[in-house]
């Protein structure tokens, strides 16, 4: 408000000097003479502009407006405007055109740092917190300037969440029935390294790609000499993941090829959609499971002749997530009941939902492929040199982040069968073998990474494909 004070008294001293609006415009113009009130004139106004931000001409007779002087005035709205309307999601759009197959890193894409936003929502009421409160937050100069505090943070998620978009949008097109799995993981694999530009544990995969099929809802991934094939009646769950300095995009979508399974792929994307929306700071845990649970089993699905209501599977749940940790400690279910644990500021989750036309619940099976060490493992003792020397290797290449048998091998390890063994008996290390209900069933999956800023909710992981 200074500049609004100092261009009112100067208005104000010159009318009084008997100049009258002929005069104040000859000042502007530089046709007026005198030195010494032009001199006077411009150093106010330039005191005016430089505490009142951006420049402003006001002649005596018009009126002041305070809000356009803070604002950069009538032209200031219209730029500002402009710019909006131009600007993609977050910031600028990319400097230069991707290529198909895409192969430029996101952060050459986006020189400047300042990476394309996800979905923005409003913190939707929770259980005990009205509509208002929740929606003053959008608009609360305090929860905007924690948002300030944060940019660096959400930079590197949008960065990761980009190369986790343009990723799987080629991959969506290229994944045909005939293929390999492993050629899929591979061709998958090598395009999010490019495009996240890996850089050890800075930057990189998150987590082997799942590509668990029909009855296997999660954790496959195949090791070598799998020679597996994508069938024409397969639904299969792409899920995989990266990271920009730990910060972790977990994000997952079904593929079908027969429309006879689209009504179970749909009601689990619009289940998923459910846990969004009832997801939020100040919810519970419980509620978001129950909205999800709802919306699922409203959706039915008929296979050959029979028809089955799709169950969320119960022992499969989203999470939250931290630095270099893909389950942080809070769990999201997909059913009804649970934990009252409310979600929290600045907090990270895997809104993700599993549907099955089965038993709803999954169990150990198939050859283990994922590991993970163990985040809260303290310091263990290890006789066999081959576990000491593998425990480096892990270390050094995944530190606590997810990794698979594949990923051993490209990281150089070699006969690692025995040491591995070792470490998951010690504790070190822990099994994630794939997870199945009854054969003969179909699962579907989607996944989304939510962040849950002061002001808003953002679905950091939404693309144009869901």
């Amino acid at each position: 408000m200074a500049a609004v004070k100092e261009v009112e008294e100067l208005n104000k001293n010159e009318l009084q000097n008997g100049d009258d609006e002929d005069d104040l415009d000859a000042v502007e113009e530089g046709e007026n003479k005198d030195p010494a009130k032009k001199k006077k004139k411009k150093k106010k106004k330039k005191k005016a502009e430089t505490e009142g931000g951006d420049s402003v001409t006001i002649n005596a007779t018009e009126k002041i407006d305070p809000e356009k002087i803070e604002d950069g005035g009538a032209e200031g709205d219209e730029k500002k405007k402009k710019k909006k309307k131009n600007k993609s999601k977050s910031g600028k759009g990319p400097s230069k055109e991707q290529t198909n197959p895409p192969t430029i890193p996101i952060a050459e894409l986006y020189p400047d740092g300042n990476f394309p936003e996800g979905q923005i929502m409003e913190h939707g009421p929770a259980e005990g917190i009205d509509e208002r409160t929740a929606k003053e937050r959008f608009s609360s100069e305090e929860k905007r300037a924690l948002d300030r505090l944060h940019q660096d943070i959400y930079q590197e998620i949008r960065h990761a969440a980009e190369a986790h978009r343009q990723t799987r949008k080629y991959m969506r097109d290229w994944i045909k029935p005939g293929m390999t799995m492993i050629q899929i993981c591979e061709e998958l694999e090598s395009t999010a390294r490019r495009l996240i530009g890996e850089d050890g544990l800075k930057a990189g995969l998150a987590f082997p790609t799942g590509c668990s099929r029909n009855h296997c809802a999660a954790h496959y991934t195949p090791n070598t000499g799998d020679t597996t094939v994508l069938e024409y009646d397969d639904v299969v769950k792409i899920d995989f993941g990266t990271h920009i300095n730990g910060r972790i995009i977990d994000c997952a979508f079904t593929l079908s090829f027969n429309p006879r399974y689209d009504p179970l792929v749909k009601g689990v994307q619009e289940a998923t959609e459910a846990g969004i929306k009832a997801s939020g700071v100040d919810a519970r845990l419980c509620d978001v499971g129950a909205a999800v649970q709802e919306v699922m089993e409203s959706h039915e699905v008929e296979l050959d002749g029979q028809v089955y209501q799709v169950k969320p599977i119960r022992n499969l749940n989203g999470h939250s997530i931290g630095p270099y940790r893909i389950h942080a400690g809070k769990t999201v279910p997909i059913v009804k009941g649970g934990e009252t644990t409310r979600m929290e500021e600045n907090e990270f989750y895997a809104i993700e939902t599993f549907g099955s036309t089965g038993r709803g619940q999954v169990h150990d099976d198939m050859d283990c492929s994922h590991y993970m060490k163990n985040f809260d493992q303290q310091f263990v003792p290890l006789r066999l040199q081959s576990s000491k020397q593998l425990l480096n290797l892990i270390n050094k290449n995944f530190g606590t982040l997810a990794f698979c048998k594949r990923w051993l091998e490209r990281a150089g390890a070699s006969r690692y069968a025995m040491a591995l063994k070792d470490l998951c008996d010690k504790g070190v290390v822990d099994a994630y073998p794939p997870l199945c209900d009854i054969k003969g069933c179909y699962t579907a999956q989607f996944e989304h990474t939510i962040l849950l800023r002061p002001t808003c909710k953002e679905v950091i992981s939404r693309g144009d494909d869901y």
